[in-house]
């Protein structure tokens, strides 16, 4: 369960974001260009340097037996951030990863498990629950705020086309038409 006034205020924080990127309260919102706008690097493993091809073939395997079995991980240096994405993942799918991984920055969650390489790297993960539960919200709000939601549901749109139009799947789209009750309201 969220603290009160949780939803709300990641209501503000999207509308707020695209303002202050210039964008309409409706309007899609880059994970990429928010990365760049809090300071955090994003890469896939094929921009690691020192990776071996083996490594990188069994980081990214998706040959349907055996899907890859993460989707991001941030990495922290001092101040400097690097979100790596699972590029065999639809774009829809890294969207999301990456829109959460800058939720647990934007919200200043700290992980419980750490671990750090013989290079000095952080490695984050084991965020509670409750922290993974703000994350999914904020980046699902973040990604499709309940004034977008509103103008799809308005505008008649085809859900594909506004999935693909606001870079996320249609699985994430009709979740937030239904968990924000948007879907019921134009029912």
């Amino acid at each position: 369960m969220f603290e009160r006034g949780f939803k709300t205020w990641c209501e503000k924080y999207a509308a707020d974001i695209r303002h202050e990127s210039g964008l309409r309260p409706f309007d899609p919102l880059d994970p990429h260009k928010l990365a760049a706008k809090l300071g955090i690097r994003v890469w896939t493993p094929d921009q690691i340097r020192g990776l071996s091809a083996q490594s990188l073939e069994i980081l990214l395997r998706n040959d349907g037996k055996t899907p890859s079995c993460w989707s991001a991980v941030t990495l922290v240096v001092g101040k400097r951030i690097v979100v790596i994405l699972n590029s065999s993942h639809s774009q829809g799918r890294q969207a999301s990863d990456l829109m959460h991984e800058l939720s647990h920055r934007i919200r200043g969650h700290e992980t419980h498990d750490m671990e750090v390489s013989t290079e000095g790297l952080m490695l984050l993960s084991g965020y509670d629950k409750k922290q993974e539960e703000e994350a999914d919200w904020l980046s699902g709000c973040l990604l499709l705020p309940r004034d977008a939601l509103v103008s799809i549901k308005n505008r008649h749109l085809d859900l594909n086309e506004a999935a693909k139009t606001f870079g996320v799947s249609l699985r994430m789209l009709k979740y937030r038409l239904a968990m924000t009750g948007v879907s019921k309201q134009f029912a």
